[in-house]
C-alpha cells in the first residue's frame, strides 16, 4: 500500500461535484496528452508519411480521441453544475483502484483542479517505469 491512500477499511467521504471536476480536469489532460502525439507521429514519420492513408486513418483517431475526451469532460462538468454540493460518495475504493499514483493524488481529497501529469514538460522528456 503506498503511503497516499489510508487503508482500505478508512471511508473518503467528498461531494461528489468535487470529485466530479477533478475529474474533469483529468480528462482535459488526457485530450493533451493525446493532442500532443499528432505532430510528433508526423515528425517521426517524415514528410512522406503525412500522405499515405494509414497515417491519416491515425492522425483522424487521435483527433476523434481528443474530441471524445474534451466531450466527455464538458459533459460531466455541466451535469456537475446541477449536482447539490451536500451529495456525498466514498472514493476510497475507486482511488484504489487508480494505478498512477500522481493520477491517484490528482484525484484525491482536496485537490479539486490538481493535474496528474506535469503540463509543462518539453517534448523529449520521459520517465522511467
Amino acid at each position: 500500500m503506498n503511503d497516499l491512500m489510508p487503508p482500505p477499511s478508512a471511508s473518503l467521504e467528498e461531494a461528489l461535484p468535487d470529485v466530479l471536476m477533478r475529474l474533469v480536469t483529468e480528462l482535459h489532460d488526457v485530450a493533451y496528452l493525446i493532442e500532443r502525439i499528432e505532430p510528433q507521429l508526423l515528425e517521426i514519420g517524415g514528410p512522406e508519411a503525412g500522405m499515405s492513408a494509414e497515417t491519416i486513418k491515425i492522425i483522424q483517431g487521435i483527433d476523434l480521441a481528443v474530441q471524445k475526451t474534451r466531450g466527455l469532460a464538458e459533459f460531466i462538468d455541466t451535469i456537475t453544475a446541477s449536482i447539490p454540493q451536500e451529495w456525498m460518495v466514498d472514493v476510497s475504493t475507486a482511488l484504489s483502484l487508480v494505478k498512477l499514483a500522481d493520477m491517484q493524488k490528482a484525484l484525491g481529497k482536496g485537490l479539486r483542479h490538481g493535474h496528474s501529469q506535469p503540463l509543462s514538460k518539453v517534448a523529449g522528456d520521459f520517465d522511467f517505469f
